[in-house]
C-alpha cells in the first residue's frame, strides 16, 4: 500500500513511543462490564460515525456525538439494565473499501480508504496514502479522548432536565403521548432521587465511557501493541474495544492473527455468509479459554435475512458452550441506494431487523446484549422515514457523510424509545 517504506517505519517508530491512548484498568474494567452483558444484567450502547474525518476533530461535533449516546443510553436505562457506552469514535479513520480504485470523467485512481491512509481529493496526490498520516490520527485521537474525558468529568450531560432535549420529532409521531410521558417521568425519578438521597445517582452523574474503532490498519494498531506492568499479555492501547469487520474475518487472515493475540475485548461483525461450523471455529481461536467478555458477535444480516441466519449461528454457538455478547448492528444489512444513486438506510428496515433479533435470540434461549449504530448528534438527511419523515427528496438538503449513512438526532432517539419497548417485550 504505501510505496516509502522508509517513511512508513519511521512513523511507525514514533507512533510507538508516543504515550498509549487508554489504559489497561480501563479495558478490564469494560471486560469485566461486557461479562454482565453476557449474563444479560448489562446492555451495550455502541455508536458513533461510520467514518471519521481530521475535520470534525472540533469541540461543537465532539460534544454532539457524546451528548446523543448519553442521552440514548438514560432512555435505554428504563429497559432496567445498567447501560455500557461505547463511542464509536477516537481512531475510527479507516474503512474498508469493496473497490480498490474509483474512476470519474476517465480517470481512475486509487480508492479514499479513510484519513488515516489517504485524503478524500479526487488526485493522484491527495489518494496517494501517505504514512504520516498515521501519526495525525493519533493526534485527533487523543484530543478527541481527551476532550470527552473533561466533558464527562465536568458533568457535561443535564439529566436532570430531560425536557429539554431536542425532540421535535415527537410532534409527528402517533406515539407522541408514550414519549413525553418516558421524558416526564426520566425527569421526575431523577428529581426525586436527588431529594430523597442529597445528591445525584453515581450512574448518572460520573459514568463510564469507552471508545472504540475497527482495527483495520494492523500497522496502526500494532504500534499501539504493548504489555504492562504487573499485567499479563498484551494489550492495544490506541482504544478499549477493537472490532473486526466482515471482510477481514477470515480464520487464516492476519486480523484473525492480530486479534487473537491481544488482552482487549474484542468484537466481530458477522454476516450471511457465515456458517455455524465457521462461527464455533471463529470463538475458539479468537476466546479459547471461554473467557467471559472477551468476545462480542455483531450481527449484520439485514431486515430480509435475520430470520434465516441468526437462529442456527446462536444454536451452534450454544450447543458449544461458547460464551458471547450478541450485539446486533442492524444498520449494514439494510444499505440500500435509492434511484438517484444516494447511498441510505430506512428506519423502519433498523427497526425491524432490531425486533427479529430480540425475539429470535430470546425463542433460542439467549438475550440481545447490545446495539451497534452509526449515528450522528446532528440532525443530518442520510437515513430514510423515522417519525421526522425524512423522504428521498430531502436526502439532499442535508447529507454529509463520505461513506455510510447515519441515523440523525431525532431517528436516534426515536430509535432508544422503541429499543426500550422491544427489551421489555422480550422480557429484558
Amino acid at each position: 500500500m504505501y510505496g516509502d517504506q522508509e517513511a512508513l517505519n519511521d512513523a511507525l517508530c514514533q507512533l510507538a513511543k508516543l504515550p498509549p491512548l487508554v489504559t489497561s484498568w480501563e479495558i478490564e474494567t469494560l471486560k469485566r462490564q461486557l461479562a454482565d452483558a453476557e449474563r444479560g444484567e448489562r446492555f451495550v450502547l455502541q455508536g458513533g460515525d461510520c467514518s471519521e474525518s481530521f475535520e470534525d476533530c472540533e469541540s461543537s461535533a465532539i460534544a454532539k456525538k457524546l451528548k446523543i449516546l448519553l442521552q440514548m443510553s438514560l432512555v435505554l436505562m428504563q429497559g432496567g439494565k445498567s447501560i455500557i457506552r461505547v463511542g464509536r469514535f477516537a481512531g475510527q479513520y479507516a474503512k474498508p473499501r469493496s473497490a480498490s480504485t474509483e474512476t470519474r470523467n476517465g480517470v481512475t485512481l486509487p480508492t479514499y480508504r479513510g484519513d488515516m491512509i489517504n485524503r478524500p481529493g479526487f488526485s493522484l496526490a491527495d489518494r496517494t496514502p501517505d504514512p504520516e498520516l498515521l501519526l495525525r490520527a493519533y493526534e485527533r485521537a487523543a484530543l478527541t479522548i481527551n476532550f470527552i474525558r473533561s466533558l464527562i468529568d465536568g458533568g457535561f450531560a443535564d439529566f436532570h432536565h430531560p425536557e429539554y432535549w431536542d425532540l421535535g420529532f415527537v410532534t409527528k409521531s402517533p406515539m407522541a403521548a408514550e414519549y413525553m410521558r418516558s421524558v416526564e417521568s426520566l425527569g421526575e425519578s431523577l428529581r426525586f432521587l436527588k431529594t430523597i438521597t442529597g445528591h445525584t445517582p453515581s450512574e448518572i452523574s460520573r459514568v463510564d465511557f469507552f471508545t472504540s474503532h475497527e482495527g483495520l490498519h494492523l500497522y496502526y494498531e500494532q504500534a499501539q501493541t504493548r504489555q504492562v506492568p504487573r499485567r499479563p499479555g498484551w494489550y492495544n492501547l490506541a482504544t478499549h474495544f477493537p472490532w473486526i469487520g466482515e471482510r477481514t474475518r477470515s480464520l487464516d487472515g492476519a486480523h484473525v492473527e492480530y486479534f487473537r493475540g491481544i488482552t482487549n475485548p474484542i468484537g466481530v461483525k458477522i454476516g450471511p455468509a457465515l456458517t455455524p461450523a465457521e462461527a464455533v471455529r471463529l470463538c475458539a481461536v479468537l476466546n479459547p479459554e471461554n473467557e467471559p467478555g472477551r468476545l462480542t458477535l455483531i450481527h449484520r444480516f439485514g431486515a430480509d435475512r435475520v430470520e434465516q441466519c441468526l437462529a442456527p449461528l446462536v444454536e451452534a454457538l450454544a450447543r458449544s458452550g461458547a460464551r458471547v455478547v450478541w450485539c446486533c448492528d442492524p444498520m449494514h444489512g439494510n444499505t440500500e441506494t435509492t434511484k438517484s444513486g444516494i447511498k441510505t438506510r430506512r428506519f423502519e428496515k433498523v427497526l425491524s431487523e432490531l425486533g427479529q433479533s430480540c425475539r429470535i435470540l430470546r425463542e433460542c434461549g439467549a438475550h440481545l446484549g447490545g446495539v451497534h449504530f452509526e449515528l450522528t448528534g446532528d440532525n443530518v438527511t442520510e437515513c430514510l422515514g423515522g417519525a421526522s419523515g425524512v423522504t428521498e427528496a430531502d436526502l439532499k438538503r442535508d447529507y454529509r457523510t463520505r461513506v455510510d449513512p447515519r441515523l440523525n438526532y431525532e431517528q436516534s432517539m426515536e430509535m432508544a424509545f422503541l429499543l426500550v419497548r422491544l427489551m421489555k417485550e422480550n422480557g429484558r
